[in-house]
């Protein structure tokens, strides 16, 4: 017998996204990548680097330096040790993508990423866990490098769902965020305001969860008066009108997000 029932939704996976930021003459720059139309979330949008929590981020001690567990669980939400992982996450998903390792050695001292390219492609196929790169190279996970910044939640419409977090960090001294990941044709630096008039000119494509961090962090000046102001966070899950597309979402600032969506071209361009 027919029945007019809507499936039940997808269901969510955490996940953690990262904004790396650097200070220019011009303004703040973020670093963003546009992935590859192959992938079968957000294929060919322009993202900051992230991805889903693996069930190991959080599944033995590591060294930490910074706020600890409960104090990420109240920032966003959540428990603890779900907390711990969306951090672990962080960190693994920005080295994972990008090359820049939110560490430090045993002596204090910032690692140089790139000798670590073997474990880097060790965690990419998962046979490597975070916690065991870390443990093997006495390395501490610096939580205090990263600050919460928002939270979104994939549309229920959506096959395939995340609940993810999104943390902003400061490029450390002596780092700089490379392109050698399968999962983007294109990684750069530019400014926040110009990534935002490349959306609206249809230069490239923005997620409304992209779309609103990059017209959040054009508000500021600098990185330091960034990481110093305390971010409001709040789940953010659009809703949809059946049917309606891309139009059919809705969120706080949606209108304003229309507005700027200029005429989307292919996104074979450069960022």
């Amino acid at each position: 017998m027919a029945t007019s029932e809507s499936p039940a939704p997808a269901p969510l996976r955490d996940a953690a996204t990262v904004v790396l930021v650097r200070d220019t003459a011009s303004g703040i720059e973020v670093f963003l990548q546009r992935r590859v139309k192959q992938m079968a979330f957000a294929g060919g949008m322009t993202v900051f680097p992230g991805g889903g929590v693996d069930p190991r981020d959080a599944e033995v001690d590591l060294g930490w330096t910074g706020p600890d567990a409960q104090w990420w669980a109240d920032a966003f939400g959540t428990d603890a040790d779900t907390a711990k992982a969306l951090v672990c996450a962080a960190v693994r998903e920005t080295f994972e993508e990008c090359g820049v390792l939110l560490a430090t050695g045993s002596d204090g001292s910032s690692p140089e990423p790139q000798t670590f390219a073997a474990q880097r492609t060790q965690l990419v196929d998962k046979s490597l866990s975070l916690a065991d790169f870390f443990g093997a190279q006495q390395l501490t996970l610096r939580a205090d490098l990263l600050r919460p910044f928002a939270h979104w939640i994939t549309p229920v419409n959506e096959k395939r769902r995340y609940d993810t977090r999104f943390f902003v960090a400061a490029l450390p001294d002596g780092q700089d965020p490379d392109d050698q990941t399968s999962e983007a044709e294109v990684a750069r630096w530019i400014g926040a305001q110009d990534a935002l008039d490349a959306w609206a000119a249809g230069l490239h494509f923005l997620l409304p969860p992209t779309w609103a961090q990059l017209t959040a962090i054009a508000e500021y000046d600098s990185v330091a008066d960034l990481l110093a102001a305390t971010h409001e966070i709040e789940p953010i899950q659009p809703s949809i009108t059946p049917g309606a597309g891309l139009s059919g979402l809705s969120f706080a600032g949606s209108d304003r997000y229309f507005a700027t969506l200029g005429e989307q071209k292919a996104p074979d361009i450069t960022l």
